[in-house]
């Protein structure tokens, strides 16, 4: 898959997303306020953002060429870009 069709690809799936789960902003605070309250301590939607791509790299470290870990670093930053 070439560059533009993997990001045509994931901006697809963004919309269903949203469609499915609401905004990035509302649904990473949603999993900010859950998370806070497991780790007795405050996260913002951006570091759940930040954790949720670190948790795709290291997939991505151990396979390099697992398709749907991609697509999810590439998502997963563009929720971080809405998240200002």
């Amino acid at each position: 898959m070439r560059s533009k069709q993997l990001l045509e690809h994931v901006a697809t799936l963004l919309d269903e997303r949203q469609r499915d789960y609401g905004s990035p902003k509302d649904n990473f605070n949603r999993i900010a306020r859950r998370w806070s309250v497991l780790l007795n301590k405050e996260l913002s939607a951006q570091e759940v953002a930040l954790m949720m791509l670190d948790f795709k790299l290291a997939r991505l470290q151990h396979n390099p060429k697992h398709f749907d870990s991609l697509v999810d670093v590439i998502g997963y930053a563009a929720c971080l870009a809405e998240l200002k």
